[in-house]
């Protein structure tokens, strides 16, 4: 931790209610509770409780965990231990040893993150009918946007055989590595093994207008319809040029999602960004 994100944590701390919040935090560890219960039992009005959660998710000391319909908080005691590690770490003249019980706080703390730290990482699943350009292009750009905090997946409803050779072409002219994309039907993903999705967003408006499969109460869903290459007319180049306009708005849009502050945002308001973001007047380039 340096010493700006040690000033923010204990900025947020230095509030009555969100000290008592953060106790009762670690009290429930590794156990969560929901922001009605926290406000209850701080004796706070609910949404300040939730402006206060926002504050310590912010500084990095609460995490937001989505059950159901409802959004949970969990304390982040890999956050404490680095604080205190930092308040720590230069005590007793360079001998922790001497800190009695404090020197084994920070031998745990003092570790690589992969050692200690799993970091959450986020499923999103991109749809269009053939899953043969647009929904492959954004499972692309969010593999290389999103690597370590989210996994690209993508699928059609009535999938084509194989993508469309100048989409892979042009995602590899622009550094993409595109030995993985494939079309596949959205089946592969409502199986009992397959990976639970957290946001679900079709590139068009509905496929064939058929139904989105059912991928359960815990996915945010959301529509960003984008134009199909395989209607793109003209010259090879004129194709080109729609490519290329068409990789900016999806990039675009993806760097909007990736930057969205996820452990300040209740589902509904997952929601309402995702349709924000999906508006083409805001996000065209």
């Amino acid at each position: 931790m340096d010493e700006a994100s040690a000033l923010g944590a204990l900025a947020s701390l230095a509030q009555p209610t969100r000290l008592a919040t953060v106790r009762r935090l670690l009290a429930a560890f590794p156990g969560s509770l929901a922001a009605g219960e926290l406000a209850r039992a701080c004796n706070a009005p609910h949404n300040t409780m939730s402006t206060h959660l926002g504050v310590l998710a912010q500084a990095g000391l609460v995490q937001a965990e989505r059950s159901g319909r409802s959004v949970n908080y969990r304390a982040d005691v890999e956050a404490f231990r680095a604080l205190v590690l930092f308040l720590t770490g230069d005590c007793c003249g360079g001998r922790p040893e001497l800190c009695g019980d404090i020197a084994e706080l920070i031998s745990k703390s003092d570790k690589s993150p992969k050692e200690n730290v799993m970091a959450p990482a986020f499923n999103v699943l991109f749809l269009c009918t053939r899953n043969s350009a647009r929904s492959l292009i954004a499972e692309a750009v969010l593999d290389r946007l999103g690597a370590g905090r989210f996994n690209a997946y993508s699928a059609g409803s009535e999938p084509a055989r194989e993508p469309m050779p100048e989409v892979l072409d042009r995602l590899r002219q622009l550094g993409h590595d595109v030995s993985r994309l494939r079309c596949k039907s959205w089946d592969e993903f409502t199986g009992p093994n397959a990976p639970r999705m957290d946001f679900v967003i079709a590139l068009c408006d509905t496929p064939q207008g058929q139904v989105c499969p059912d991928l359960g109460e815990r996915v945010v869903s959301a529509a960003w319809p984008l134009p199909d290459p395989a209607e793109f007319g003209g010259s090879a180049v004129e194709r080109t040029t729609l490519l290329n306009e068409l990789y900016g708005m999806v990039r675009r849009r993806i760097e909007i999602f990736t930057s969205l502050p996820f452990a300040s945002l209740d589902r509904m308001a997952l929601k309402k960004r995702l349709d924000e973001i999906g508006d083409t007047a805001r996000t065209a380039p």
